[in-house]
Formats: C-alpha cells, sequence, structure tokens
C-alpha cells in the first residue's frame, strides 16, 4: 500500500509518525483516509486495523473494529507517548504537577510557620489535588497494554513503499501548492530510512470522539459543514470552551482558596500544646498601617514627608467607587443612598489577615462581626455617625481621616483610603466651595508620588461625562501609578453600548489619560440589600455569558473584581519595598537636625515632650496637696478666724449689733441680740461658715503653689498647667453636705452661752471689740473723706481742691452732727421734721441738695458718731469684768456689748477649730482625689494638654519625638519586610 496525509497540516503530521514509527522499525502498509485521519493496518488478519485521529495536536489510535478509542500516544515532536506503564506515569504525573501550580503558590506562604506547620502542609499537599474531572482523558492500563501489543506486531511487518509511489496513488487534490509540498517533502525524505508506511481511502470516516481544536487538521464534520462558515464555528467553539476552561479552573482555585483559608484559620486558631494561648505577632499590614497613622498625626495637612504608598480610590459621585472597596473588603460596610453624597470625609482601610471577618476603628476597642447582618448595620451607622461628627457647621465635607481595620481570612493586605465623589455641580443643600474643597482633597492625596491611584469609571455613562479621568491625567500624566477600573459593565452591555468604545476603554485610547492596566468589574444589580456573595455570582455570571467577551471586547485577565484586586495589591507591595527605605532614610535625617538644633538651643535640658512634662507636672502638684498636711492646726484655725469675720462683719455689725444698741436697757439689749443670733445660727451661718472653709482650703493650695515659684529650680512652663488644675478641682470640690449640720448645732449652742468665766476671756473679748470697731471707724472716716473732699492741708501740700459736692457733702455733714451733739442717743433714723430742717438750713446757705443726698450723708455720719460712742464705752468696760460678776448692779456701768462680742469671738473660734477638723481629716483628701482625676481628664485631652503646655521648647520636643517613633516604626517595618522576603 503506498502513503498519503491529508490535511492542513499532514506534512507535519508524515513526518513526525514517520518519525516515531521508525524507533519501532515498524513495517507499514497504507490506505488513504479521510482529511486528518490516517489508518494503520497490520498484515495479520488477526489484527485490527488501527486509526489515528488528529486532535489537540497529539495522534490517538483507534480500533475500527472494536469501535473504541485508546489515548493520545503520538506527541507533536513524534514520539510516541505511551511505551509503558513508566512512560505514562511520567506523563500524567508532570500534566499534574502543571495543573497544582497555583495551589503550591497559595500554600507555600504558609511554611515559615514552623516545622510543625510544614508536616501539616506536606500532609495536606499530598491529598490536595482532586483530579476526578481528568479521568475521562486518563488512558486505561489494559488499554494500553492491548494497544502495544497491535504496534508491535504491526512494525514487523510493514515495508518501505518505492520511490514516487506518492505522485501514482495521489488523488485530485484542487490545491496545486498543497500537492506540490506533498511531493516536495516526499522527494527530499524517499532516501530516508522510514517506517512510517500509511494506507490511504477515499472515503473518509469519522468519529463520536474526535473533538477538532486549533493546531491541527479538521474533523469531517467540520469539513461537511464547511459551506456555513467555518471560521466563525470554529472561533465560536473555542470561545465556548475557553470560558468552559476558565470557569472549571476559577472553580478549582476557588475551592483552593477556600480550603486554604480554613488552613490558615485553624492554624491562627490553634493553641499549643502547653496549654498556653497562642499570641499573635503583630501583621505586616498592621505594621505599616501603623506608620501611615503615625505620619498622618505628624502632619494632617499632608504636606511634607509622607510619601508611602497608599491606594486612593478616586472616582466621580456615584461611580461605584465605596462599592469597589466593598467587593475588595468583601463586606458591605459603608453607609448607602441613592444619588446623594454618602462619603463625606476620607476613610482609610486597612486589609489585613486574620481568622474571623471583623472590622474595627482605630481609636475604639469594639469589633463588628461582618458575618452577621446586624453588626453590620451597626457599622455603617457608626460610619456615618462619624462622618456627620467630622464636618464642620456650615460644611459639606470634611478633611479628617476616619481609620478602620478589616480582617478576614483571604484578604488581599493593602491599606486603601475613600475619598469623597467628585462633582459637577454644588445642590443648595451643599455648603459653598464644596465642589473645590473636594478636588483640593482629592488631589492633596494624589499629589503623594507613591499613592496608587484606583481610578473608577461608570461604564453606564458616557465617557465625556467624566470628571475624574482629567484629573488623574494632570497628576499621574505618565500612568505608572494608576489603575483605572470600569464599573457597571452589565449595564454598558444591556444599553447596547458601542463594543468598540468600551473596547478603546480598556485598551486606555478613549480617555486622555493613561495607566498600568485596566479591569472591567460589576457591583451589583442595583438591589442595595444583595449580599457580597450574590454579587460575586451575579458577576460571574455575567462575564460567562457577556457578548463583551465573546466578542474579544474583554479579555479574561482584565475581569473581575478579584483579578483587579490581586492586581492592585500586587502594585501595592511592589512600591512599598521599593519606597520604605527610603522613607525612613529621609526621617533619619530628619531626626539628625532636630536633633542638633536641640544640642545648640537648650544644651542643659532633657528632651521632655509635652507627655513627658505633664508626667513632671503632675508629680509636682501631687506633691503640693500633700503640702497641706504639713499646715500646724495654728495656721488653719487663724485662717479659717479671719476669714469668717471678713465675712460675717457685716451682717454682725448691721442686722445685729446697730439694732440691738438702739434699745433703752439692757434687758432688751440681750433679748434682740439672742433673737437675731438664733436665726443667724438657724439659717444663713452655717452654709457660709461652710463656703468659708472651700475658699480657705483652695486658697492655701494656692499659696502653697505660689510659694514654689519663688524657688530656683522653678519652671515657668508649669504655671498656666497649674493654674488650670486649680480652678478644675474648684468647680469639682464640694464640701460635706454633713458639715452644715453639724456646724449648726455647734453654734446655735456656743451663741446661746453668755457666761464669761474669767478675766483672760474678758479681756480678750474687749480687745476684739475694739480692735473691732476701731477697724469699722476708720472705714466710715474714710468713706467720709472720701465725700466731703481734701482737708485744707492737704489742699495746701498735695495741690488738691474741692469740688462742689463735696462742699455740699460737707455742708450737709455739719447740720447732721449739730443734731447728734444735741441728742447724745439719737436713733438710727432720721425723722422727716430733721430732715426738712437739715434741708432748709442748707437752701439759707444757698445749698440744694435732695433728700436722698442727705439720707445718705446721715448713713455714714450717724455710724461715725455711733463706733465712736461704742468704742467708748468699750474703754470704760476694760475693768468691768467685776462689776460683771457682781452682774451690774449700783455700778451704772453697762458692758453687754463686751459680753457680745465675747460670744462671738468664742463662736469664731469653735467653727473655726471644727473647720479644721473637717478640712484635715476629710476635705484635704478628697481634694487630693479630685485633682489626681482632673489630671487624669488632663492626660487623656491631647488638645488640652497643647494649649497649657506650650512654647519653643515644647513644640521642638515633641517633634523629636514622633520623628523618632516614625522612624523606629519604619525600621521595624523594615526588618519584618525583608524577613518576608
Amino acid at each position: 500500500m503506498s502513503m498519503l496525509i491529508c490535511g492542513r497540516f499532514g506534512p507535519h503530521c508524515e513526518r513526525y509518525v514517520q518519525q516515531a514509527l521508525r524507533k519501532h522499525s515498524l513495517q507499514q502498509s497504507r490506505n488513504i483516509v479521510s482529511k486528518s485521519h490516517v489508518l494503520l493496518k497490520a498484515p495479520s488478519s488477526s489484527q485490527s486495523p488501527i486509526l489515528l485521529i488528529s486532535e489537540r495536536g497529539l495522534w490517538r489510535f483507534y480500533h475500527a473494529y472494536k469501535n473504541r478509542s485508546s489515548r493520545h500516544l503520538l506527541s507533536s515532536r513524534g514520539r510516541l507517548l505511551v511505551h509503558s506503564n513508566r512512560h505514562n506515569i511520567v506523563t500524567w504525573t508532570r500534566i499534574t504537577k502543571a495543573l497544582i501550580r497555583p495551589r503550591n503558590i497559595i500554600i507555600t506562604g504558609l511554611v515559615g510557620t514552623g516545622a510543625v506547620i510544614s508536616q501539616k502542609i506536606e500532609a495536606v499537599r499530598q491529598q490536595l489535588p482532586d483530579l476526578e474531572w481528568m479521568k475521562e482523558y486518563m488512558p486505561e492500563s489494559e488499554a494500553v497494554k492491548n494497544l502495544m501489543k497491535s504496534i508491535q506486531s504491526a512494525t514487523s511487518k510493514l515495508s518501505l513503499p518505492e520511490k514516487g509511489f506518492i505522485s501514482s496513488h495521489l488523488p485530485k487534490v484542487k490545491d496545486a501548492a498543497v500537492v506540490e509540498g506533498i511531493k516536495s517533502w516526499w522527494e527530499e525524505n524517499a532516501g530516508r530510512n522510514s517506517a512510517a508506511v500509511l494506507s490511504e481511502d477515499q472515503k473518509g470516516t469519522t468519529h463520536k470522539n474526535t473533538v477538532p481544536l486549533l493546531g491541527f487538521g479538521r474533523s469531517g464534520a467540520t469539513a461537511t459543514s464547511s459551506k456555513k462558515n467555518p471560521e466563525k464555528e470554529r472561533l465560536e467553539q473555542v470561545q465556548d470552551e475557553m470560558i468552559q476552561i476558565q470557569i472549571r479552573y476559577q472553580k478549582e482555585i476557588d475551592r483552593l482558596i477556600k480550603e486554604n483559608k480554613d488552613l490558615r484559620k485553624s492554624l491562627m486558631l490553634k493553641e499549643p500544646k502547653s496549654g498556653r494561648k497562642r499570641t499573635m505577632r503583630k501583621s505586616l499590614i498592621d505594621m505599616y498601617s501603623d506608620v501611615l497613622d503615625e505620619l498622618e498625626r505628624y502632619d494632617s495637612s499632608y504636606n511634607t514627608q509622607d510619601n508611602l504608598p497608599r491606594v486612593v480610590v478616586v472616582g466621580d459621585q456615584s461611580s461605584g467607587k465605596t462599592s469597589v472597596l466593598e467587593m475588595i473588603v468583601q463586606a458591605r460596610i459603608f453607609p448607602r443612598g441613592s444619588g446623594e453624597m454618602m462619603t463625606r470625609s476620607p476613610v482609610k482601610v486597612t486589609l489585613s489577615e486574620g481568622p474571623y471577618h471583623i472590622a474595627s476603628f482605630k481609636d475604639s476597642s469594639r469589633e463588628f462581626d461582618l458575618t452577621k447582618e446586624s453588626d453590620l448595620a451597626a457599622l455603617r451607622k457608626e460610619v456615618e455617625l462619624r462622618m456627620k461628627a467630622s464636618v464642620g457647621d456650615g460644611e459639606t465635607v470634611s478633611q479628617e481621616s476616619i481609620s478602620m481595620t478589616v480582617k478576614g481570612p483571604g484578604l488581599q493586605r493593602m491599606v486603601l483610603v475613600d475619598l469623597p465623589g467628585i462633582i459637577s455641580t454644588e445642590t443648595s443643600v451643599m455648603a459653598p466651595e464644596t465642589k473645590n474643597n473636594i478636588r483640593k482633597m482629592v488631589r492633596g492625596h494624589m499629589e503623594n508620588p507613591n499613592a496608587i491611584i484606583l481610578c473608577i469609571q461608570d461604564g453606564a455613562l458616557d465617557a465625556e461625562r467624566s470628571n475624574v479621568t482629567d484629573l488623574v491625567s494632570q497628576m499621574d500624566p505618565t500612568g505608572k501609578r494608576t489603575i483605572f477600573v470600569l464599573t457597571k459593565v452589565d449595564l454598558a452591555e444591556s444599553n447596547l453600548y458601542n463594543p468598540d468604545r468600551i473596547k478603546s476603554i480598556l485598551e486606555g485610547r478613549l480617555f486622555p489619560m493613561k495607566a498600568l492596566g485596566y479591569f472591567a468589574v460589576v457591583t451589583g444589580r442595583g438591589n442595595q440589600n444583595d449580599s457580597i456573595q450574590e454579587i460575586k455570582n451575579y458577576e460571574e455570571n455575567f462575564f460567562r455569558n457577556s457578548k463583551l467577551f465573546k466578542d474579544g471586547v474583554l479579555k479574561p485577565t482584565q475581569m473581575g473584581t478579584q483579578s483587579m484586586s490581586m492586581a492592585v495589591s500586587e502594585l501595592f507591595w511592589k512600591m512599598v519595598r521599593e519606597t520604605v527605605e527610603q522613607q525612613a532614610d529621609a526621617f533619619k535625617a530628619t531626626r539628625f537636625n532636630l536633633e542638633t538644633e536641640w544640642k545648640n538651643t537648650f544644651p542643659r535640658q532633657r528632651e521632655l515632650d509635652r507627655e513627658e512634662l505633664f508626667e513632671k507636672a503632675k508629680g509636682d502638684i501631687l506633691d503640693e496637696i500633700i503640702n497641706l498636711g504639713q499646715l500646724t492646726p495654728k495656721e488653719w484655725e487663724e485662717a479659717f478666724y479671719n476669714k469668717l469675720w471678713e465675712r460675717a462683719s457685716s451682717y454682725f455689725f448691721e442686722s445685729i449689733y446697730l439694732p440691738a444698741a438702739q434699745t433703752e436697757n439692757s434687758g432688751i439689749f440681750n433679748t434682740t441680740v439672742d433673737i437675731k443670733l438664733k436665726q443667724w445660727a438657724d439659717n444663713m451661718l452655717p452654709k457660709k461658715c461652710v463656703e468659708v472653709g472651700w475658699d480657705t482650703l483652695h486658697d492655701e493650695f494656692i499659696k502653697i503653689v505660689e510659694k514654689d515659684k519663688k524657688n530656683k529650680g522653678h519652671d515657668e512652663i508649669f504655671d498656666q498647667l497649674k493654674l488650670a488644675v486649680i480652678e478644675a478641682s474648684k468647680n469639682k470640690h464640694q464640701w460635706d453636705s454633713k458639715a452644715e449640720d453639724s456646724l449648726r448645732v455647734i453654734q446655735v449652742n456656743t451663741l446661746e452661752d453668755r457666761s464669761v468665766t474669767d478675766k483672760q476671756q474678758w479681756d480678750a473679748a474687749v480687745k476684739f471689740m475694739e480692735e473691732t470697731v476701731k477697724g469699722r471707724l476708720h472705714q466710715t472716716q474714710d468713706k467720709l473723706k472720701e465725700l466731703t473732699g481734701p482737708g485744707k492741708w492737704e489742699q495746701w501740700t498735695h495741690w488738691k481742691s474741692k469740688t462742689q459736692d463735696h462742699r455740699n457733702r460737707g455742708a450737709t455733714k455739719g447740720e447732721l452732727e449739730k443734731i447728734l451733739s444735741a441728742e447724745k442717743d439719737h436713733k438710727s433714723n432720721l425723722a422727716t421734721d430733721e430732715l426738712t430742717t437739715v434741708r432748709r438750713n442748707l437752701q439759707t446757705s444757698g445749698i440744694e441738695v435732695t433728700n436722698d443726698f442727705i439720707r445718705e450723708t446721715w448713713y455714714h455720719v450717724y455710724r461715725q458718731f455711733f463706733l465712736t460712742k461704742a468704742l467708748g464705752q468699750c474703754q470704760e468696760c476694760r475693768k468691768g469684768f467685776y462689776y460683771y460678776q457682781k452682774g451690774f448692779t449700783d455700778s451704772g456701768l453697762e458692758c453687754n456689748d463686751v459680753v457680745l462680742f465675747w460670744r462671738l469671738q468664742r463662736m469664731l473660734q469653735i467653727t473655726s477649730n471644727a473647720l479644721r477638723q473637717q478640712v484635715v481629716n476629710n476635705e484635704a483628701r478628697r481634694l487630693e482625689r479630685i485633682i489626681k482625676e482632673v489630671l487624669d481628664e488632663f492626660g487623656e485631652d491631647q488638645d488640652t494638654l497643647a494649649k497649657l503646655l506650650t512654647g519653643p521648647r515644647v513644640q521642638l520636643a515633641e517633634e523629636l519625638k514622633k520623628v523618632r517613633q516614625i522612624q523606629e516604626k519604619l525600621e521595624e517595618f523594615i526588618q519584618a519586610l525583608n524577613k518576608e522576603k
């Protein structure tokens, strides 16, 4: 039989078959078969003819009479793939290794967790490959053995055809170029020792198991349908098969990822055999997020050295920015709205891996379980409240960032910043300049040369309506750090958008901006209640059946949120590794400069930052409050006594002593005094004494603080803080409520006692009365002098003169003194006729005054008269103790005033002693506790401390501290990053 190979790749197939069969020294007979088929026929009638069918670049042996196909045996390089079971196992081992390679990439991330984990991974690794779906492609051992026997028997009986055989048996082929090609190839290789003899058959055969693909010849079914545009059918068939392969591969990857998540979760939660809980080290992304937080506190205005990468999510309002971020986070964590601005401030989200899917804020210990809808709703509400709280009055957006951490199995590790959407028009409910403020904010975040710009564009809107693309092109004209994401592709397809337009967008030809990568995603169906898993399923189904994908507009690598998320994470870590060391060097230089400035400016002082200064001031204040206990009882009682008399003297003179002194005899005097003292002690006096005790305690503490200022080592930087602590403690300090009742009992009993027991007490009472009356008399005389103007001597020596009012006062005073000199026992009130007389006398002298003017002058004149009289009474009673003991009978001496002042003095002394005991036993300790509370409150309020502890020294120390902290965290992060490499 002669040889003929037909089909598009016939010459190559023949060469490969000849090379393969040459190795086994086969004798071949040939029959012509249909295109893409070759029939091997053994000479012996006992052997079944073997049909070789081209499929996927390989050759299959087909037993025509047994109606059964064997496996691929001939490769594209002319080698028989099945020589024995050993070769078969080796071949499929290689295929299996290639298939499980994605799993190896995922699992190898767990190698560094230790020897025990390594053994667990090895055990799981041996069990991971699930190749059930490949069984239909695996050859059966019995079939392989029978086939090999048939090949071996056929090779011994096949012979090489003579030269020129091909030309005599070549059928009529329409394509002359193909015929000439076959002839030339055969003539060139005719002299070689070929063992391939193929039989020809004019009637082509087909088989239902034949699956023609790109690469080699067509099947009979394809040939017969050439009239129906076979190229288009072939392309559709290939696309369908590609989609199925991708779906099957994606499902396998998803299963592996899920298993990997479960394994990592179990490893994270696994406790050691010792029973102690595993201490989780801080993850790499958490360390990086801490560095960013420190940088943000160092310069919240985003103006200086913060050039570390983060993913900045920008886009027009309602373009799907937040939805893309939620798909990356795998939870719906942001407030939802319809057509209104929901993102009002930057939200920094740190994604890290953890055993549970949880979220928390940087300044809060509460954790939200993202697998529970109730926690998700609470988290969205909290984010909304924080955004509203950060926005000032009359504003729409805020520059203040909200920091959040999201952990969960399989999350891509990165830091994202969600910004308010760019708007074209300010509505009536927005504050003025909202549009410009948003653009300024977005520019500020994108100005970081290492920030990754995740540009979100709404695919359902006209490209000409985009605002964000122009802004991104200005900030990153070369596109070296921009990733473009086209959202709502499903709406774009349903709206019959031009496929070429979408293709030009994803190829970077439509917009003026450039990007490293272009992605198309679907982030929902418009239903706000859809879960993330429902959205992912919808996205997968859409791309599986998308016309845009089948038409070649969308590439597999550009589709889906998962592909986009992995690309963003890869770029993020690439830029982190490239820039973090440069950032650390910059802060090292800054630290050196600040340390040099400190040494030159404050050479003999420690580098105390605001927190350290506060701790030092806190210790000083607590030491000073302890010094209150160093005051002696005598010092306390004198302070209370003087303060009490200062507060009570006016009421005593005006309401008790003066009215009682107007009585006719001593009996009425004593009765009036007893009544008024009882009323005073029951109502006003105890409360007034408690106020005096409170004031005295704080005054003594202030004196101690002021005394400390005179010390040589006093630091003025603490003065403002100490005064603020004193004021805050005074406002919070409340005296014991029971103290007032106890004082009332003591004072009532003391004031009821009228028996002076010895001469010493009498003399003390006389002295007290004399000092008190003199003091009041001097005050009254000074007031009268002020009203009547300077005297003659003062006018000549100090060049002063009297005014008309002074002259009127002097004339009025003279008329009133005449009345008092005529009546020694005049009452405190001026009668009407006396008022008229004084006024007429003044009129005769040409002075016109009002009745109120006369009464005002009378008040001071009468007090001067009364106090002068009382002072004389006091001097007469110096030696009246003997007459007091006898009851003043037949002595003509009345010293009831002295007894009144003794009762008052004794009440003041006993009250002072009681207040001292209350202070020493209770109130000083209560004040110390309150001061500690105030100091703790101040220590937690950084804004208050910044106002109270300020100055160039504090600011320089604070900046030096922050730079050191940032540098240390950067170095720690770099070490961990290098270990992970």
